[in-house]
């Protein structure tokens, strides 16, 4: 070796460090002595196909749903309607509108009674039945599940 070269052990020991503390290179001057030991290329991981998006909470349980014997007695007042799909009920088009219907309100098949936000898209439900609202049994803003009974209409 020449004069300006590092020795074989400074070599090895300089390797070594570099993969005891996982580093990409080291570099080391000594006068006009140079040298430079490169460790492992360390790439990225790749980046997801797709955007990752985090799991969505579960749905709230509604409390005031726990007692089922009031719901037998509303199933024999009249027609129920029902949550078309999983979301959010809405009993107004705004905040500061009215209501679609109210309790008492006369309704005819194809009216819109109701909104369900699902995935941020609103989705107007419309009446299947003639006839007077009788109960609501979700309050503007409640999480409703596919298929539970949102309002009885007779």
């Amino acid at each position: 070796m020449s004069d300006k070269s590092f020795d074989l052990d400074t070599v090895k020991k300089l390797a070594e460090l570099v993969k005891k503390n996982d580093l990409g290179e080291i570099t080391v001057t000594d006068g006009d002595k140079r040298i430079t030991v490169k460790g492992r290329v360390h790439c990225a991981p790749p980046a997801p196909a797709f955007p990752q998006v985090p799991p969505m909470p579960p749905m709230p349980q509604m409390q005031a749903a726990a007692p089922e014997a009031p719901k037998a007695e509303e199933k024999a007042e009249g027609n129920e309607v029902k949550a078309p799909i999983v979301g959010t009920f809405y009993a107004a088009p705004s905040p500061d509108s009215e209501p679609f219907v109210k309790v008492g309100s006369q309704v005819k098949k194809g009216d819109t009674i109701f909104i369900i936000e699902s995935m941020k898209v609103m989705s107007e439900v419309q009446s299947e039945f003639d006839g007077e609202v009788k109960k609501i049994l979700v309050q503007s803003g409640d999480p409703v599940d596919f298929d539970q009974t949102v309002m009885v209409i007779g």
